[in-house]
């Protein structure tokens, strides 16, 4: 049968061939009639029609005969070797691999220490040790140092300063499970050093000089911690933390704050359901007021419970993020509580690919606020918090939305952009404001409009962004940040030291495998401030460049040299009202990096 088919496929075959040689040779004689229109003319006589015909097909035996050429009994042949010895002086040489050139791998040490020493007896110092216990658990430890002599001019107190803190770790890490726990201690230092430019100007010298000496400006703080960090691979619960923070400082005030997150997720007809649960706390108390007029500790209390629960809808090339924010605050000390209600929506929309994505958002909070977070932001306030009449003390702050509108992507593959505009509306904002003053020689050393307090305003904030980041080769970086701000406050004359306008930009350089270069350049904006004495009165805070550099050489992929220079312009300007920065720093140092 298949000899069969091949013998008919063969005929066809033939016949293609015949009648397309018939197709070609009547285009052949078409065009050359239509080269040549008279070729003459010939009589042809037809004896007889083409027709062609199949020949018969007979069907192939599926056991074909063979011939007797082809079935002939097969011989039995024998092969033998016939062998002899043969002398030979080749000697192969021995194979060699070819060299390939290999990047060498760069070591990761676990440990490193820093030093550095710079004018006004600035000292630098950060030690880092880490070590694997076993496979699963580790321990570590952070300790930092920084301080100075001060050497601010045109002051008549000291304007020292040192912050030292020491943090401590062990961590696990397992298939199912990882967890931290943390214990932290830091002690701080500074002086209320900034007295008022006409401070003494209705007092004679001699009164003057006693009240300036009868001030002890040196305050101090102290803080506690101890957290701990869990994460989960399975289960609903994905992960938790918790912090307790003792902070106190050396005229009798103390702070308590505890801090539960745990973040839980589960699946609702296939949409992931993420809920967020807060739980702080924070609570404390003064010993005495502005005046110390007061018989009793001024105490303080709140506790804050938050549920945030959303959920992520992906459709082609829209993100967006639906959820929402409800909390329940608790005065303990009036016995009140509020609940409060946020939006917590953001969406986002690839409208190029990566190269432009379209975001926005409507968000809201409810943020605590603390004793310990007002002085990180302000370390020269006073120990009371609230002005003369201790009215303003600790209380959130009601954060009702911010809502936001943003393009972000790249304009290169080493070029990246984010704009954004925002308005955000927060009722009870916490400013920091100079404290009101006189001149008594009863005060107390915060009370000579050398320290400031904390004052809450409804402030609504229009705000435009933009940040620039660019990678221009493999050794060089820039990157530019802008912020402008329009500031619109209900109680409060102005909104005191916020700034409307701020730019900071970076630039890094590795000008060779070991010396590398970097700057920085802050510019701040005015700010507004009053100071009240006999009258009062706004004051407006003047505009400053602050800009840095450093510069680095590798002596090895253990030890590094660096120089730092921060104020290059030596410019004295005020962060905060009559609170002048020191000039042009240097500090000198290395960082050496090392393994157990």
């Amino acid at each position: 049968m298949i000899e069969y088919q091949k013998k008919k496929n063969m005929k066809f075959n033939f016949q293609n061939n015949i009648a397309l040689a018939i197709v070609a040779f009547t285009v052949q004689v078409s065009v050359a009639q239509k080269r040549d229109g008279n070729i003459g003319s010939e009589e042809v006589t037809v004896t007889k029609s083409y027709s062609p015909t199949i020949s018969d097909a007979n069907k192939i035996k599926e056991i074909p005969s063979l011939e007797d050429d082809g079935n002939a009994k097969k011989e039995t042949i024998k092969y033998s070797i016939f062998s002899f010895p043969v002398a030979s002086t080749f000697a192969p040489l021995k194979g060699k691999a070819e060299g390939v050139d290999k990047t060498e791998q760069a070591h990761l040490y676990d440990n490193y220490a820093t030093l550095g020493i710079g004018n006004f007896g600035t000292i630098n110092a950060e030690l880092f040790v880490n070590k694997e216990l076993n496979n699963n658990d580790y321990v570590g430890g952070m300790f930092r140092h920084l301080s100075s002599q001060g050497g601010i001019k045109n002051t008549p107190f000291d304007t020292d300063y040192y912050d030292t803190a020491i943090d401590l770790t062990y961590g696990a890490n397992y298939d199912n499970m990882s967890m931290n726990l943390d214990l932290g201690y830091k002690n701080q230092s500074y002086n209320w050093y900034g007295l008022p430019q006409d401070f003494g100007s209705s007092l004679s010298d001699a009164d003057r000089n006693n009240v300036i000496n009868t001030i002890d400006p040196q305050h101090g703080y102290n803080t506690f911690s101890l957290g701990s960090r869990f994460s989960f691979k399975e289960g609903f619960l994905n992960q938790a933390s918790l912090k307790y923070s003792h902070f106190s400082d050396n005229y009798g005030s103390s702070e308590n704050r505890f801090i539960a997150q745990p973040t839980i997720e589960f699946e609702v007809k296939e949409e992931l359901v993420k809920t967020k649960l807060i739980v702080d706390y924070v609570g404390g108390t003064f010993e005495n007021d502005y005046n110390k007029t007061n018989t009793e500790a001024i105490q303080y209390g709140y506790t804050n419970i938050g549920v945030q629960p959303s959920f992520i809808m992906l459709k082609d090339d829209w993100t967006l993020d639906l959820g929402a924010g409800l909390f329940y605050s608790i005065d303990g000390e009036n016995s009140r509580g509020t609940l409060f209600v946020y939006p917590q929506v953001t969406a986002s929309l690839n409208v190029v690919g990566d190269l432009m994505i379209f975001y926005a958002g409507a968000e809201g909070s409810l943020e605590q606020n603390s004793y310990e977070q007002f002085v990180d932001g302000n370390p020269f306030l006073s120990p009371t918090i609230g002005d003369r009449n201790a009215a303003n003390f600790i209380k959130p702050t009601d954060k009702q939305f911010d809502i936001y509108a943003g393009l972000k992507g790249k304009l290169a593959n080493n070029v990246s952009y984010n704009i954004k505009a925002s308005y955000l509306n927060e009722k009870n904002k916490a400013l920091y404001k100079s404290s009101d003053y006189n001149e008594l020689i009863t005060n107390e050393s915060y009370a000579y409009g050398n320290a400031f307090q904390v004052v809450y305003d409804n402030v609504k904030t229009l705000s435009f962004t933009g940040n620039v980041k660019a990678n221009f080769t493999e050794n060089i970086a820039f990157g530019l940040t802008g912020t402008f701000n329009s500031f619109k406050n209900s109680f409060e004359q102005e909104a005191w030291n916020l700034p409307t306008v701020k730019v900071e930009s970076n630039l890094d350089v590795n000008i060779t495998p070991k010396w590398f270069v970097g700057a920085q350049v802050f510019y701040v904006g005015e700010r507004m401030d009053n100071l009240q004495n006999v009258t009062s009165s706004a004051t407006e805070l003047g505009s400053y460049f602050d800009v840095n550099a450093h510069l680095g050489y590798k002596h090895s992929d253990r030890l590094t040299g660096f120089l730092k220079s921060n104020n290059i312009t030596n410019n004295g300007y005020q962060k905060w009202l009559n609170y002048p920065v020191q000039g042009f720093q240097i500090v000198l140092g290395a960082n050496y990096k090392f393994d157990f």
